[in-house]
């Protein structure tokens, strides 16, 4: 264990690992070319791996520092167990499957130094793959509708747009994707970082849901690029995955709603989901009917202690935050209005 009382650093890179000797083999390189400097230190957290991800690390990477967490905690809580070894005054969580470029962390930590209410930041995150293209999670910046669905600038549900520096600005977004996200960790700290219940999935959006209520803004910045695979830990047609996303996305909506929304867009969320779960049933995808069912059910299971952190949550009803939220139906304005493309939804 590292010790909490060390000298605080300006910038830790942390890298929560779970059997991904593959990536950190492919995409450390990059890390510790373009993030070494006298600001910066890289960690790799890992959440119990079992591929001798810790081994491969400690003999080809002495300088990186390693958290060696007793089990599987998941993104949320091996983020939070990692980062309270780590005293800095910012975090950068980057995910295993990450290629970084020159330059991308201190022109944003600058920018963030700058401005008290900034609290987290993203890159663009492109596609590995396809490197003229952006990337699903997160792209260039986070945004959810009124019914909880989230989309970015670049990605509306499963329609990816090239990048032809459309979005070559710097911009108030709702939420910075966890595959790169920039966070003051005095901000993190005094929120209780992630929700350890979202175990995966959503636990960004949440964090910066609350952030917002409490006054502080989330920020893209263009001039900041990574790579990113994707579908690493879960793969994208994993049921589990599926559960997760469904199951906490309605924790979301139940934890940060305002009390005078909070009925109808659940009740109706509820019913969304339904017919989203009937569609998988007609086209015989029964692990994916059986997710969402589960998700349900967990949901309601969950609901008591979550109405604890409901009422321990400071829920804003500031206009300037409701106005970040679409006020339509990403879905409907997608399949029906065929707005494939951030450009044309107008808020």
């Amino acid at each position: 264990m590292l010790k909490e009382n060390s000298a605080k650093i300006k910038v830790a890179v942390v890298i929560l690992n779970w059997n991904g000797i593959n990536y950190l083999k492919k995409f450390l390189p990059s890390v510790v070319q373009y993030s070494e400097n006298e600001h910066v230190n890289i960690y790799v957290a890992d959440n119990n791996s079992t591929d001798n991800s810790v081994n491969f690390v400690k003999t080809n990477y002495p300088q990186i520092k390693i958290i060696q967490l007793l089990e599987n905690f998941g993104f949320a809580g091996g983020y939070n167990k990692a980062l309270k070894q780590i005293n800095a005054e910012y975090f950068i969580l980057l995910n295993s499957d990450v290629e970084v470029t020159e330059n991308w962390i201190m022109p944003i930590i600058n920018k963030m130094d700058l401005d008290n209410s900034i609290s987290a930041a993203m890159a663009k995150i492109k596609s590995f793959a396809e490197k003229n293209k952006f990337e699903y999670a997160g792209a260039a910046g986070g945004f959810i509708d009124k019914f909880g669905y989230p989309f970015c600038r670049g990605r509306i549900l499963n329609t990816i747009e090239e990048d032809n520096g459309q979005y070559d600005d710097e911009k108030e977004v709702f939420w910075a994707s966890g595959a790169a996200m920039f966070v003051k960790a005095e901000v993190f700290n005094i929120l209780g970082g992630f929700d350890d219940d979202f175990f995966a999935h959503m636990e960004e959006i949440d964090l910066c849901w609350r952030m917002k209520n409490n006054g502080y803004k989330i920020m893209y910045y263009f001039d900041s690029q990574v790579f990113h695979v994707g579908g690493g830990a879960l793969p994208n047609n994993s049921p589990h995955k599926l559960y997760l996303n469904y199951r906490n996305n309605l924790l979301m909506l139940f934890k940060n709603l305002p009390k005078e929304k909070l009925f109808t867009i659940i009740f109706i969320r509820l019913i969304l989901d339904g017919i989203s779960a009937l569609i998988y049933l007609l086209k015989f995808q029964f692990p994916n009917f059986y997710a969402v069912f589960k998700a349900h059910m967990f949901f309601y299971k969950l609901m008591p202690k979550f109405k604890k952190k409901r009422n321990e949550n400071n829920i804003s009803k500031d206009d300037e935050i409701n106005n970040q939220i679409y006020t339509k139906s990403i879905v409907y304005q997608y399949i029906i209005n065929k707005k494939t493309s951030f450009e044309k939804l107008r808020f």
